[in-house]
C-alpha cells in the first residue's frame, strides 16, 4: 500500500564498503534492519542507519498525506542499492619531485521500503513483464 524512498548522493563512502553494508539488510523488516545498523562495527552502518529511519519518516507522511493507516512494523526493506558517485582526485607529494594520486571515492545509496501489499503487487507486474 506505502512505498517510500530514501536517497542520499555523495556520500564519502565507497560503494564496496556502503555494498557490505546493505546486503546485511537487503529484504529484512524496517525495524530489524534498523537494529542491525545499531550494533554493525562498519564505518558506513551509520548512514545507512540514517536514510534507513528516513525512509520510515518518509513512509509516515505518505500514508498521512493519503489518509491511510500505516503500521511501522509491516515496513520491510524492498530494495536497497548502491551507485558509485563522483570521485574527487587528490595528489600528494611524493619523492624527487613526483605527484602520487589519491583517489577519495563517494557513493550514493538508495532504500526503498513497501509493504506487504505492495511487494506482491511489484512481484506480479515484473513477472507478467517477463512474459
Amino acid at each position: 500500500m506505502v512505498e517510500s524512498i530514501a536517497r542520499v548522493k555523495h556520500i564519502r563512502v565507497t560503494a564496496t564498503k556502503a555494498r557490505r553494508v546493505v546486503n546485511l539488510i537487503r529484504g529484512k523488516q524496517a525495524m530489524e534492519a534498523l537494529a542491525i545498523l545499531k550494533f554493525a562495527p562498519q564505518g558506513a552502518s551509520e548512514p545507512v542507519y540514517k536514510l534507513v529511519a528516513s525512509a520510515i519518516a518518509n513512509a509516515r507522511v505518505k500514508a498521512d498525506a493519503a489518509n491511510t493507516y500505516l503500521d511501522e512494523q509491516d515496513l520491510f526493506v524492498s530494495s536497497a542499492f548502491v551507485d558509485e558517485g563522483t570521485t574527487l582526485k587528490r595528489f600528494q607529494p611524493r619523492a624527487q619531485g613526483r605527484a602520487f594520486q589519491i583517489l577519495k571515492r563517494t557513493s550514493h545509496i538508495t532504500i526503498v521500503l513497501a509493504t506487504p501489499d505492495d511487494a506482491d503487487v511489484v512481484k506480479a507486474t515484473k513477472k507478467a513483464g517477463k512474459k
